[in-house]
């Protein structure tokens, strides 16, 4: 059994992530691990979710006034509740000076079982600590700032005794290490201990006298694992033979759940293709390797089962523009990726962090499947990147890959970007994995998110979680809005320092490919189809919305929205259309069924009650159509409408601006103020999608602008989309990522 303080001891680690003690725990789960701490179980716990320090097998915290079981954090019994008694009638002895206790100032942090204030050498209550003495209590004065009212005869080293009888462990088995007089007890109870190098000096004085106290000549871990060496509890060849990381050739590691190009079976062979999807993302991450950055891109590839024979791991994108950059394919089921993203992903993540917690599901088992599946990226992962190497891993459903990367690479700089929104601490606290989730990014150098209010949401979550202090914070203005919508804010912060680490943080909105949407709308077929969408229309406004059929992107809400427009504007009946686009989810996606039924119950609903033969309200189409027909239909709307009831960015209201700006149109940007773009767009008409008159009427407004006011407010979102463009983005993020080196 190791039994050690926590600060300045078990915690004084030169480096945590690769730290040779917290290695060999690891390596030897038979060494019974014990906290033994001052702290309180509530500033213990964050501890318990680092992946790299060793979860100890059990707690004493407070001074020796709590007792837990590591695993599973339940009080180890009969021994909490013997302490609990001692303390019920320590209270009773000494209610007598509440009042002259009251007098001084009580520690700012939790505590159970026992009283602690902060005194100094010249304040310290000596006749009050006289009195106390003679009462059912122990009194501790350390560190000469420290007074400590305990339950009597309880101290670290006593509630270790009881412990080490109760689980029966040979006494001699059992080392001990601290640094400050608050661990003298330890000691003083018979168990062989380590005085550390950094221990203070009224602890190596009073532990002089003591025949089984060691005095290392390492500090912290280094002289914790020194003592166990010179104890005979851990042998030196075993240390010194603990494995050493391998390392890949990759200086630029992409982690990605997507393939950079599509796999498509022809005669019975894989080939590999462009993606037909206009994500301007995948061909933005590619040209950071356009330069010959030796490179590697981890991402799935389903097959048959995870170790399929002849399996080809490594591929080549194109050997002429990328040329030391190889695909690591990372083999799963099918049934690996239904759970692990289509399903688990999907109704347990996705709805949550899009504030739908109502219709989130939390299913255990899935949970395990995520974290197997992610450690299986992080091996990977780790096995391609060079030393020090940069690893930049994108979105949520790889959320632990972090956590388990840094145990096996230590050395590599981790950034991870999110694409979604990140919800308020209240919201993501629902999750019963947070904690994991949370430590495991906190693993990381750099944390990205679209817009300051995200990263402010992450921030507040972390301090929900643990302790943490802001360095620094960042104006949101000029890039951002502050005041002008429902998601903005005026400033966030850009780095906060955990007990263990410091973590950078970022708002970089995703940009899209402002010159491919132009080219498309200079095309014959874009002009063809746009000229004749205008001709069918006539003199009638256009209003279009196309999105992906989501409960987050609100389309029963718009369509409600849209009947109360029809109800309040009788006179606009017959003169305005609304050509609405909701893509089918992915198959297998059953969680979609129900609103893909409601979306056509509203569109048949509205038609039927408003529409005639010579005219019908909506549109509707719930299929794919080609990215070359949504720039058409761009190109010809005098209104998008595009009002999610939450998003983390949207591109789609930045491709309806490019495409207006392309054939030198003035249409409006009818935006949620939910969307992340509503920060970043200004310029934008903005609505709140919950609300059915606000939308229509913003809908009405955004119709009767004058010319001018439309044409100055979709000159001023294009000035901002060409200048901060998909290239942009991914140029900003990856140098703030690296601007410390």
């Amino acid at each position: 059994m190791l039994a050690t303080d926590l600060d300045g001891t078990f915690l004084e680690s030169a480096n945590k992530a690769d730290d040779p003690l917290y290695r060999y725990l690891h390596d030897n789960p038979n060494i019974i691990l014990v906290f033994n701490s001052g702290r309180n179980i509530e500033l213990i716990l964050p501890l318990l979710d680092d992946m790299s320090i060793p979860t100890p097998h059990y707690i004493i915290g407070d001074v020796g006034a709590s007792v837990l079981d590591g695993t599973n954090l339940e009080p180890v019994q009969p021994l909490q509740h013997n302490i609990s008694k001692r303390w019920y009638k320590a209270l009773d002895s000494i209610a007598d000076l509440r009042d002259r206790l009251e007098t001084l100032e009580r520690q700012d942090q939790p505590q159970e079982r026992r009283l602690s204030y902060y005194v100094t050498s010249s304040t310290i209550p000596r006749e009050l600590v006289d009195e106390l003495s003679t009462r059912e209590c122990d009194v501790l004065h350390s560190n000469e700032i420290y007074l400590d009212i305990l339950p009597k005869g309880t101290s670290k080293g006593s509630t270790l005794e009881a412990l080490v009888d109760h689980l029966g462990v040979p006494k001699e088995r059992v080392i001990v290490a601290g640094d400050t007089l608050n661990d003298l007890s330890m000691y003083q109870h018979g168990f062989k201990g380590v005085v550390l190098n950094n221990a203070e000096t009224p602890l190596k004085e009073a532990a002089s006298q003591i025949e089984h106290a060691y005095f290392s000549k390492a500090p912290g871990t280094h002289g914790i694992l020194e003592a166990m060496h010179h104890f005979g509890i851990a042998e030196a060849e075993h240390i010194a033979n603990l494995p050493a990381p391998t390392y890949g050739d990759a200086n630029l590691v992409m982690v990605y759940h997507r393939l950079p190009f599509q796999e498509v079976e022809e005669a019975g062979k894989i080939v590999h293709k462009k993606h037909t999807s206009p994500n301007g993302i995948l061909p933005t991450l590619l040209g950071f390797f356009a330069n010959g950055e030796k490179g590697s891109w981890v991402a799935w590839s389903k097959c048959e089962s995870r170790t399929p024979e002849d399996f080809e791991k490594y591929v080549e994108v194109d050997k002429e523009q990328y040329e030391h950059l190889r695909v690591c394919r990372v083999p799963l089921t099918a049934y690996d990726v239904k759970i692990f993203y289509e399903v688990f992903s999907k109704e347990a993540f996705w709805l949550l962090l899009h504030s739908f917690h109502e219709k989130a599901v939390f299913n255990h088992d899935h949970w395990k499947h995520f974290c197997d599946v992610n450690r299986i990226f992080a091996e990977n992962t780790a096995a391609e990147a060079a030393e020090g190497a940069v690893v930049w891993i994108h979105d949520y459903n790889l959320w632990m890959v972090p956590g388990y990367l840094r145990q096996l690479r230590p050395d590599v700089k981790i950034a991870f970007y999110h694409h979604t929104p990140f919800p308020s601490a209240d919201i993501f606290n629902m999750l019963p994995w947070r904690r994991d989730i949370i430590n495991s990014l906190l693993q990381c150098d750099y944390v990205g998110f679209h817009i300051p209010q995200y990263v402010d949401n992450f921030v507040n979550t972390v301090r929900s979680n643990t302790q943490i202090e802001v360095n620094s914070r960042k104006n949101a203005a000029p890039l951002f809005k502050t005041y002008g919508c429902a998601i903005g804010v005026d400033d966030y912060a850009d780095s906060f320092t955990t007990e263990l680490n410091t973590v950078r943080l970022g708002a970089h909105p995703v940009g899209i490919n402002c010159g491919y949407i132009e080219q498309l709308a200079a095309s014959d077929h874009v002009q063809t189809l746009y000229h004749k969408i205008r001709d069918e229309i006539g003199d009638n406004k256009l209003i279009v919305s196309i999105e992906r059929t989501d409960y987050t992107k609100g389309p029963v809400d718009k369509l409600k929205a849209y009947e109360q427009f029809l109800e309040t504007h009788p006179e606009m009946r017959g003169k305005i259309n609304l050509f609405m686009v909701c893509t089918p989810p992915a198959k297998g996606m059953a969680i979609y069924e129900e609103i893909t039924q409601d979306i056509a119950y509203h569109v048949g609903l509205i038609n039927g009650r408003f529409g005639s033969y010579k005219w019908t309200p909506i549109h509707y189409v719930n299929r794919v159509i080609p990215f070359e027909d949504v720039i058409a239909y761009n190109c010809a709307a005098d209104i998008g409408w595009v009002t999610p009831l939450r998003d983390g960015l949207n591109l789609v209201a930045k491709e309806y601006v490019a495409a207006q700006h392309a054939i030198g149109g003035n249409g409006a940007l009818v935006l949620s103020e939910f969307a992340g773009a509503a920060v970043e767009l200004h310029g934008a008409f903005l609505a709140n999608p919950y609300d059915r008159v606000d939308m229509s009427n913003t809908l009405m407004q955004a119709l009767e602008a004058p010319e001018k006011e439309r044409a100055s407010r979709l000159q001023r979102m294009s000035n901002i989309i060409h200048r901060y463009d998909v290239n942009a983005w991914g140029q900003d993020f990856l140098s703030s990522v690296t601007e410390s080196d």
